[in-house]
């Protein structure tokens, strides 16, 4: 069974607004057994610009972080990121 992840690119203009989706965004991951293997930090971009902050989450399997991001839990949570963060938000299967 392949590995699933979030790939996560976003600039954020409201950090007292996301800082909820963060903190809601990390219990519901934890409870899904996902592990941070990328959360912000130094990056460098090539080719393209555009986003100031990556995030990488890989999941057990692309079941689980597709059901994850469908929950119920996490789209409330997303009610944060509306109108504090533009993200490109991409859920991908591992090889």
């Amino acid at each position: 069974m392949s590995k699933g992840y979030w790939v996560v690119r976003a600039n954020i203009q409201n950090h007292d607004e996301y800082s909820k989706y963060i903190e809601k965004a990390s219990k519901i991951v934890k409870k899904n057994c996902g592990t941070f293997l990328v959360r912000g930090g130094s990056q460098t971009e090539y080719e393209t610009h555009g986003y100031k902050r990556t995030v990488i989450v890989e999941f057990n399997s692309y079941k689980i972080a597709l059901d994850c991001y469908n929950s119920a839990e996490y789209q409330s949570a997303l009610k944060h990121v509306k109108g504090s963060a533009n993200r490109l938000f991409t859920v991908v299967e591992g090889v």
